[in-house]
């Protein structure tokens, strides 16, 4: 960066317009917070009705631009509906989708049944695949610099195994491959895709794992929670 150049100057988001999926905790709630620190309009989401109206309210008497909408992510219909909120809130135009929600059931394998990976697959990695269908015929006409951009939150493990943890490491790893399938493809439409895997990271949703004790001695974790899942 040249010389005397600021901070805010180099990564200014002034005017921008920002989606971003389980804002109202944890890692989703930072990056509500930094985007809207660096200029841009946030619009945001969670399941959890009474903790993203306390949000809303917290974020309103700090004057910050960011609205809010229910929403299950896992469900199509739902989702359809947060991007018409947010295209109805932006007057039509969408910069930045980040796709931050995730969820994670964490106990052996065998002992996992086909509702818990269908749910957690459609909110880990469906909703991501779908968002990002929706919003870009939004991001192909960004209007900052650079174009428009695709953030998807991964993991760790996504690259890494993990014992009883097949099914959020396959959600990541899927994550990671629409990530790089997808930069590849909207390239020629000026549309940044890339993904950010953090490891361990300690939010509210890490502190809000169950602990108990399977049938069969294992020790089982079961996460279930609108926010970025513990990573």
């Amino acid at each position: 960066a040249a010389a005397g150049v600021s901070r805010e100057q180099r990564w200014s988001l002034a005017g921008a317009t920002a989606l971003v999926t389980g804002g109202s905790r944890g890692i989703g709630h930072a990056i509500v917070e930094e985007l809207v620190g660096l200029g841009a309009r946030v619009h945001t989401c969670s399941e959890n009705a009474v903790e993203l109206e306390g949000c809303r309210r917290r974020w309103e008497e700090m004057k910050l631009p960011v609205t809010v909408s229910v929403c299950d992510v896992s469900v199509r219909a739902e989702r359809e509906k947060l991007m018409e909120s947010a295209k109805q809130t932006f007057d039509g135009k969408l910069d930045i989708l980040v796709n931050n929600v995730g969820r994670n059931v964490a106990k052996a394998t065998v002992e996992c049944t086909a509702e818990e990976y269908s749910h957690l697959m459609s909110t880990n990695l469906e909703s991501a695949f779908h968002l990002s269908q929706l919003a870009h015929p939004f991001l192909r006409d960004a209007s900052i610099a650079g174009g428009g951009s695709v953030v998807n939150i991964s993991s760790v493990a996504s690259s890494l195994g993990y014992s009883t943890l097949a099914l959020y490491c396959i959600s990541k790893g899927g994550v990671n491959q629409l990530t790089r399938s997808l930069a590849a493809e909207w390239a020629q439409d000026k549309i940044r895709v890339n993904s950010v895997a953090p490891g361990g990271i300690n939010t509210e949703l890490q502190n809000s794992v169950r602990t108990d004790r399977g049938s069969k001695g294992h020790r089982k974790y079961v996460v279930e929670n609108s926010d970025a899942s513990a990573r």
